[in-house]
């Protein structure tokens, strides 16, 4: 007889507090039972980022209303959880620490198993969650915090084939908005004023295209911008609407040439292992920018690789794809003790080498 899995996800690494509770039978489409999302911008709105400190008391506050909220509307009681999956790294030491405390209270008192999910599989798995992609395909995570290009193998085994060096995608999207004038949210606020703008009208960077590999960097892109900004202003006065627009275009454009390049290279890379059925997914913040999704289909098309991108909501931080990561380590038989401890790194291909700096979103994994 085909088990039936009901798990309670907790997720708290950066600045969203979210609780999910998902629901499979083994050989069948799993169902989001309730996935809530507390976001804390308009906390870190002042800022111009996330400030930890902030993040970290926020979530303490909310872990436990999300937990509820989410239990009531799965119409579930804590009793009828089989396990209690929660992100336990990488991220912002605070914020991890927040929720792997309140898991491992929920998990003590209702005598449940207890499953510490890393915050990358969580994205990385969202495509079997949504689409019941197959192993082994290609996953191009792509957030405020990481960007790497990874196979996933399987449930348990994700080989890394390059990613930032510096800056991810949406720290730069944060820092060049905050730099031409744009508010917070970065990624938004740029795509929304690239529609108007001339992305020819400045000649930006394409960081690290003259290099072989899977690898990249955003920091000199920013710095690019910075400079274009800088001459703009010397040499009118000021900065108009006009100009917003045209910066935002240009360093979108840019930015968008360098992962689209950079993924048909991690597509030589994954499709020289034979895949059975070829299949690209991509998630993170940054997937929800409409000029980067149409230029990884348009290249997934010419490869002949299938393209995935979950829907919006499953792209950034949630907990339902932390419920789902969880489950399926949990019908391998994983399961965790009260001893789970919060890491602020926490690489999913523990044979790559380390990836460098540390992001708006946590430590580089």
């Amino acid at each position: 007889m085909a088990q039936t899995l009901t798990l309670l996800g907790i997720e708290s690494s950066c600045d969203d507090t979210a609780a999910a509770v998902i629901r499979q039978t083994e050989g069948q489409t799993a169902q989001i039972l309730s996935n809530e999302v507390f976001g804390q911008t308009e906390l870190h709105a002042d800022f111009g980022g996330v400030v930890p400190e902030i993040a970290a008391r926020a979530h303490a506050e909310k872990l436990d209303l999300m937990v509820e909220v989410a239990l009531q509307n799965a119409q579930l009681s804590l009793s009828e959880i089989d396990a209690i999956a929660v992100t336990a790294g990488p991220g912002l030491i605070g914020g991890v620490m927040s929720g792997v405390m309140c898991a491992k209270g929920l998990a003590a008192g209702s005598n449940t198993p207890l499953i510490g999910v890393n915050h990358l599989a969580g994205h990385a798995l969202t495509p079997r969650l949504t689409d019941a992609l197959e192993f082994p395909y290609l996953m191009l995570l792509v957030s405020g915090g990481h960007c790497q290009f990874l196979i996933a193998h399987s449930v348990m085994r994700f080989e890394r084939l390059g990613g930032t060096i510096d800056d991810a995608p949406g720290e730069a999207f944060d820092k060049v908005a905050k730099l031409i004038g744009l508010p917070q949210p970065g990624g938004p606020s740029i795509e929304r004023a690239a529609k108007m703008g001339d992305p020819t009208a400045h000649r930006l960077p394409r960081p690290l295209l003259d290099r072989e590999g899977c690898d990249m960097s955003f920091s000199g892109l920013k710095t690019a911008v910075l400079r274009a900004r800088d001459a703009l202003v010397a040499s009118q006065g000021g900065l108009h609407e006009a100009d917003q627009n045209d910066l935002a275009a240009s360093f979108q454009a840019a930015v968008t040439d360098v992962l689209v390049e950079k993924t048909r290279r991690a597509i030589e890379a994954y499709l020289s292992h034979d895949p059975p059925t070829p299949a690209i997914a991509v998630a993170g913040g940054v997937a929800a920018n409409t000029q980067l999704r149409a230029g990884l289909a348009s290249l997934a098309d010419a490869q002949g690789v299938a393209f995935t991108a979950p829907p919006l909501k499953l792209c950034t931080d949630n907990a339902a794809m932390i419920a789902w990561a969880g489950l399926e380590r949990f019908r391998l038989g994983h399961r965790d003790d009260l001893t789970l401890t919060a890491r602020p790194r926490w690489p999913l291909d523990d044979s790559a080498q380390p990836m460098l700096g540390s992001g708006k979103k946590g430590a580089k994994a």
